[in-house]
């Protein structure tokens, strides 16, 4: 698996699975020449000759590395890892052990997205489009707790997906306090969780994603 999308600020994303890294960065020496390579604050530098640069970001879970042997060898191994993703009313939940989805949930709950008319009727619309958000947070979080907090000692990292603000709404309830901070900073762009979906997104989130800008012309 290798994908791209345009960078903020100018180059771009690209996200490779580690099993395919070594390939990867064949590839970028034979396209830019030989490079320089130091560890960062996030993860691993490489700057060819040429001004080429690629910047390497270890997998959720996986350790910083100084050089790119042990950079590789970190990001192909297996860790456990407990995904949430979530969009308004669905939810899709598991644990994965390297590539294998150990154990899942999905769920849907209905949230109406349609606009009411003004006034009273547009009020009474807004609050009960807001209890029915609430109860898919409290149902969600009722799956988290089920199938992820159980193995919330031997999780490398918690990966997310799908929107920001549903996430978050998830993750304020109380008994989740310990996955907290296990939580990835990478947020996964999905489509509506399904079982699919999640099974997809194990791959994604062991995937290194390195920020590539080519030489200035």
């Amino acid at each position: 698996m290798t994908t791209s999308r345009p960078a903020a600020g100018g180059g771009r994303w690209v996200d490779v699975d580690p099993d395919r890294l070594t390939r990867w960065v064949d590839g970028f020496r034979a396209r830019h020449g030989d490079y320089a390579q130091r560890p960062t604050d996030d993860g691993l530098l490489l700057a060819a000759f040429d001004g080429a640069t690629a910047a390497l970001h270890p997998p959720p879970g996986a350790p910083l590395s100084a050089d790119l042997a042990d950079f590789v060898e970190a990001a192909r191994a297996p860790r456990r890892l407990g995904l949430l993703l979530a969009r308004k009313a669905a939810v899709a939940v598991g644990v994965a052990e390297g590539a294998r989805l150990l154990t899942s949930k999905v769920d849907s709950s209905y949230v109406q997205s349609r606009t009411a008319a003004g006034g009273w009727s547009q009020q009474r619309f807004a609050r009960r489009r807001d209890n029915q958000a609430k109860a898919a947070a409290r149902d969600a979080a009722d799956l988290v707790a089920r199938i992820i907090l159980p193995a919330a000692g031997t999780l490398a990292a918690l990966v997310c997906g799908g929107d920001r603000r549903t996430v978050d709404a998830v993750l304020t309830d109380p008994r989740l306090a310990p996955l907290l901070p296990l939580r990835a900073e990478r947020l996964l762009d999905v489509p509506d969780p399904r079982h699919a979906v999640l099974v997809d997104a194990v791959t994604t989130a062991r995937a290194v994603s390195i920020l590539v800008r080519d030489p200035q012309s």
